[in-house]
């Protein structure tokens, strides 16, 4: 009965804190309370509060109670969760062996495993057969010199060769804004050659221009069989003239500036070349460009005239 009786005041003092009205006058808790004689006063708009059974239960048997709805409360949340079903394999499906089931390792598998993933070990031995010496191109610095990157030349079969880098200025509002240009041939070697000028703030990337420039502006050279032009031809780009003459094997080019280098890298090895007119770079190679355009192959004429190729000679 005290349990029952201290059960039922401390009840009785939660819900008097709840209320908006002052709490019960204490001579209504009295030691040997009755439940039904205890008057609540509760809120208008709360609902009331749930019968009080702890007069009713002993401490064990409230125990025993809580146990069993916290019991309920967790088959609920079981029913709940779905089963996971796995899918089944597909057919002809086999499982792998397990990691502790295969077979040892030896000393060479593990060496070769290491060095396919990070190179050759400290040791200078190779298991696949690399050179120690030569670092490997994944392991290489991206950056060159004072943080520039190194610039990947595409692997087509042209040939690149830098003719000219300046640095140039441009006056704008805020002062002078400085580039650099750069002007560069490209060529195979087996008669086509393209020359391309690019700018840029950087040396590598104004290369990098000029080089895919030159690559869109491909031509063909027309050469007899000893590697030499057809005939003699002129050709002018701007202020700049240049005179092209063929020459009998063994000569060699015979040319300066960048008329030779458009030269070379067409596959020309017997020519003459001579600057006539201004000493610009740019402006010598795209007239160098100009006067192998203005060349034609014997067989050419010959099929345009509608005569074999033997009358071009009486």
């Amino acid at each position: 009965m005290a349990i029952a009786a201290a059960a039922a005041a401390a009840t009785a003092a939660a819900l008097s804190s709840l209320s908006l009205r002052p709490s019960l006058p204490s001579s209504l808790l009295s030691s040997n309370p009755k439940p039904s004689s205890l008057i609540l006063l509760r809120h208008p708009h709360r609902p009331p509060p749930a019968p009080l059974l702890c007069s009713k239960l002993t401490p064990s048997a409230a125990d025993d109670a809580t146990d069993a709805a916290v019991a309920d409360a967790g088959d609920d949340d079981d029913d709940d969760d779905d089963a996971f079903d796995p899918p089944s394999p597909p057919e002809g499906y086999v499982p792998p062996t397990p990691f502790d089931e295969l077979p040892p390792e030896t000393e060479e598998e593990i060496a070769a495993a290491y060095e396919e993933i990070y190179g050759p070990a400290f040791s200078g031995v190779s298991v696949l057969g690399n050179d120690v010496f030569a670092m490997d191109a994944k392991l290489k610095k991206a950056g060159g010199l004072l943080g520039r990157r190194k610039r990947e030349k595409p692997n087509d079969g042209f040939e690149e060769r830098v003719v000219q880098v300046r640095r140039v200025t441009k006056v704008v509002k805020g002062g002078k804004k400085l580039s650099f240009r750069a002007i560069v041939v490209v060529g195979d070697k087996k008669g086509h050659v393209g020359v391309g000028v690019g700018k840029a703030k950087e040396v590598v990337d104004a290369i990098a221009k000029s080089a895919a420039n030159a690559r869109r502006n491909i031509v063909t050279v027309p050469m007899t069989k000893y590697s030499t032009f057809p005939h003699r031809a002129d050709g002018d780009y701007g202020a700049a003239k240049v005179m092209l003459r063929p020459a009998s094997p063994g000569t060699g080019v015979i040319a300066g500036g960048s008329v030779r280098i458009v030269l070379e890298l067409a596959g020309v090895d017997n020519a003459l070349g001579k600057q006539l007119g201004s000493k610009n770079a740019l402006n010598n190679a795209r007239a160098t460009v100009v006067a192998t355009q203005k060349m034609r192959q014997f067989r050419e004429v010959a099929l345009e005239r509608g005569i074999p190729m033997e009358e071009l000679w009486k």
